[in-house]
């Protein structure tokens, strides 16, 4: 596999006379989680389909594992491929461990591997069971679980953790982290923004089928100037006194909380935390600091229809 798995270059995809995906041109590395956001109808479900290699591009080209999509060498490339879509379907008179059988078949996999990663995803006990009986959360286990089959070298997994909970999610982690350091390059989308903040590499913000940003979070933060937010608590009668203390300072505002008299809420540059917090110690009986979280800097970059949860 080459040393940089998926790369687009000026790549548009358009059905018709909508452009779903317009002059997208991004590298991802090996062995890099790498996250794709936007809100619906952003464009990312066709980018994934094009690094699937399941459309083709309307322009520009899509080289993934070092070949071209488009070409026949491509069906060796996708033997190497996991993907997990967000909803996943299959024969549900089949037991959850004769689904897994028929993707190890179709991966060239040998079923001994089966048995193996049911145990990984927490399935180890349903395996004999119909896929008509499981819950939704086993549903996506079970999906995961053939993603994982044969040790992909290339992981696309679209919303993966809908339906789990929070335990089923922190484990999902575990496993997909086990897969990145054996070297695997992982694409990862979701609309739970928090869940995804700290734990992706990099990541592309995509609005109306373009790049909007793309970039560490770090790099996004640095990109996008957003407010930084402290919460002082302050000795009694003290909240006031900061308020005029900080009113000269530009671009600090000062909110004061007519219910808690000793708290204050303080937006400003991040470069005036330290001054500010300096200037406040000797009133200052704790903080809590908030920096720009994902979710903030995908609404400040144009994603006005991200959903929390």
């Amino acid at each position: 596999m080459t040393s940089i798995p998926i790369e687009l270059d000026a790549v548009s995809k358009s059905f018709g006379k909508v452009d779903a995906v317009r002059n997208v041109s991004v590298a991802i590395g090996k062995g890099e989680m790498f996250g794709l956001i936007g809100h619906n109808g952003a464009g990312k479900s066709t980018l994934f389909k094009l690094m699937l290699g399941l459309l083709p591009a309307s322009a520009g080209s899509v080289r993934v594992g070092g070949v071209d999509t488009a070409s026949a060498q491509f069906r060796q490339v996708r033997r190497r491929i996991g993907y997990l879509p967000e909803t996943f379907v299959s024969y549900d008179n089949l037991s959850g461990l004769e689904v897994l059988r028929l993707f190890a078949d179709l991966k060239g996999v040998t079923r001994s591997a089966c048995a193996d990663v049911l145990e990984l995803v927490g399935l180890a006990g349903d395996g004999a069971r119909r896929l008509h009986t499981y819950s939704k959360g086993m549903r996506q286990r079970l999906g995961f679980a053939q993603v994982l089959l044969g040790d992909p070298d290339l992981i696309f997994l679209d919303e993966p953790t809908n339906g789990l909970d929070p335990e089923g999610i922190a484990g999902f982690y575990v496993l997909l982290r086990a897969a990145q350091s054996r070297g695997a390059t992982i694409v990862i989308t979701s609309h739970i923004l928090a869940e995804i903040q700290d734990r992706v590499d990099r990541l592309l913000i995509l609005d109306a089928g373009k790049v909007a940003a793309l970039g560490t979070l770090a790099e996004l933060r640095g990109q996008h100037v957003l407010p930084s937010t402290l919460e002082l608590l302050l000795r009694p009668g003290h909240a006031a006194l900061a308020a005029g203390m900080l009113a000269h300072m530009e671009g600090v505002t000062v909110t004061l909380d007519a219910d808690h008299p000793d708290h204050a809420h303080i937006s400003c540059p991040a470069a005036l935390k330290a001054p500010i917090l300096a200037l406040m110690a000797p009133a200052l009986l704790d903080v809590t600091i908030r920096e720009p979280s994902l979710e903030d800097l995908f609404l400040g970059y144009g994603g006005r229809h991200a959903r929390t949860h």
